[in-house]
């Protein structure tokens, strides 16, 4: 006779399951079931932090993770607009771009964004260039210390191994934007020579000293 799960697991392992089906069924981020407003902004700011030939979409996949595209997204934490940033994050970020005042515009929060999010990309040069940008979406949504702490707990240094020491809330941020960007099929058209396209003035040793350490939720 075989014995019945307990509520709550049985609860769990449904949601767990719902979960997993859920993502493995998305619509692609090019999909009109996500709306195409922000497209130019997307484009404009990748092209500027990031260079021409950088794929926009993975940031545009990254909002839909963050707030569904949503400019009025509030979290609990604070975090707010379509990138969900908390206050604290803006104002580091002025400190070297004043103009981005506010989190409110959706122009400057998908610019702000996008450049948090290079500025924790410089971060991570002994990355392959395939995984770098996973630990730099890893950063933003978990933190640069938490996600460098767990870099230096994985006895192999690659995105496999290395995305086993974090939060399963950050795993889980990684795993949507892949799964938004049906990276199965596209990764290698979408993920090459990134670095190699960062504008040359945009780069440099300098940059990896960036101050901006913290995630986009305050941890």
């Amino acid at each position: 006779m075989t014995k019945s799960l307990h509520p709550w697991l049985a609860a769990a392992l449904l949601a767990l399951l719902w979960s997993a089906t859920a993502w493995a069924n998305i619509a692609a981020v090019d999909s009109q079931q996500w709306p195409n407003r922000y497209d130019a902004l997307f484009e404009k700011y990748s092209n500027r932090y990031f260079g021409p030939h950088f794929d926009w979409r993975w940031f545009k996949a990254q909002a839909i993770a963050e707030s569904a595209l949503r400019s009025d997204a509030v979290s609990q934490s604070g975090a707010r607009g379509i990138m969900q940033l908390i206050p604290a994050t803006l104002e580091e970020i002025l400190r070297d771009q004043r103009y981005l005042a506010t989190l409110d515009d959706a122009d400057a929060n998908i610019a702000a964004g996008i450049y948090y999010g290079r500025e924790l990309f410089r971060k991570w040069q002994e990355m392959p260039e395939q995984e770098r940008l996973f630990m730099a979406f890893a950063s933003y949504n978990a933190g640069y210390y938490r996600v460098r702490k767990a870099y230096k707990s994985a006895k192999v240094k690659d995105w496999k191994h290395i995305r086993e020491h974090l939060p399963r809330e950050t795993r889980g941020y990684i795993t949507r934007i892949r799964a938004l960007m049906e990276e199965n099929q596209r990764l290698p058209s979408r993920m090459t020579l990134l670095a190699a396209y960062i504008p040359s003035g945009l780069a440099g040793p300098a940059a990896a000293d960036s101050e901006l350490t913290g995630s986009t939720r305050g941890e």
